[in-house]
């Protein structure tokens, strides 16, 4: 089954948030999902109703075997935190990564060998480790950007591929990169004419454009998912992107069931009703 790595050329476009929502809808639309998070800032997690004082995870000291950190979020989602280190340690873990491939390739490759199991990993913002460890095991990759001038300034760089590096990195991914726009505001000029440029710019780069919504904002501050689309804005659009990559990547239909549609974490966590 296939791997999808969510990653931006820079922080606070709502990767994580994108993530954790596709994790989701897959689960509730039937399929066996893993949520991964190789994102040192460990928030995955939180969007998935691991609780904040629970920081254990794959890179934690001592290092334990994915199958003993990965935790169970609903039916059909199981959530890998990246565990909780220091500055250093982090950066010292993507030198690792880079020198030594296998010590997260290996567990992805273990995962992706369980039947009828989407893998989805949340990488951390530009080049990484992690990111390079993955490009020769995954199916895709979604770079997500926000409607702003910032992200219209890389626009070329989606369309050439070279968005997250250049040479060898950059060839690899090309052939498996796709965007998402998020918080498109149709009535904002500048966000309306980004998503215009994105358009023409990237073409069928453009896998999906999530709206601006107050509701998600809110639903965010609630850790709580946006998993029913009926109610449009960025729920419908969530539903949308999952359709699209459904569809690119050919995924058999699954089973009905799966995470519930109203699923909050902090109910999971007792801490609301």
């Amino acid at each position: 089954m296939p791997l999808i790595c969510f990653s931006s050329p820079k922080g606070g476009v709502g990767k994580t948030t994108l993530a954790a929502h596709l994790a989701a809808i897959l689960a509730a639309r039937g399929y066996e999902t893993i949520a991964l998070d190789l994102d040192p800032q460990n928030s995955l997690r939180l969007h998935l109703g691991i609780p904040f004082r629970e920081e254990g995870g794959l890179f934690s000291d001592p290092p334990r075997p994915w199958r003993e950190t990965v935790r169970g979020a609903a039916p059909r989602l199981r959530v890998l935190p990246h565990g909780a280190l220091d500055p250093r340690r982090s950066m010292r873990l993507q030198a690792d990564l880079l020198d030594a491939p296998e010590r997260i390739a290996g567990p992805v490759r273990e995962m992706l060998e369980l039947p009828g199991t989407v893998v989805i990993v949340d990488c951390p913002p530009g080049s990484s480790g992690g990111l390079s460890a993955l490009v020769p095991l995954a199916d895709l990759l979604l770079v997500v950007l926000l409607a702003d001038a910032g992200s219209a300034a890389m626009l070329p760089q989606v369309a050439s591929g070279r968005v997250l590096g250049h040479g060898t990195l950059s060839n690899r991914l090309s052939a498996k990169l796709a965007m998402v726009l998020n918080q498109v505001a149709l009535d904002q000029p500048l966000s309306k004419a980004v998503l215009s440029a994105a358009a023409r710019t990237v073409g069928d780069r453009l896998i999906g454009a999530v709206a601006q919504d107050v509701n998600l904002g809110e639903a965010l501050a609630q850790k709580r998912l946006l998993l029913d689309g009926s109610e449009g804005g960025a729920a419908e659009d969530l539903q949308m992107l999952t359709d699209a990559i459904v569809q690119r990547l050919g995924l058999t239909p699954a089973a009905p069931g799966g995470a519930r549609r109203d699923y909050a974490a902090l109910s999971d966590w007792g801490l609301a009703e």
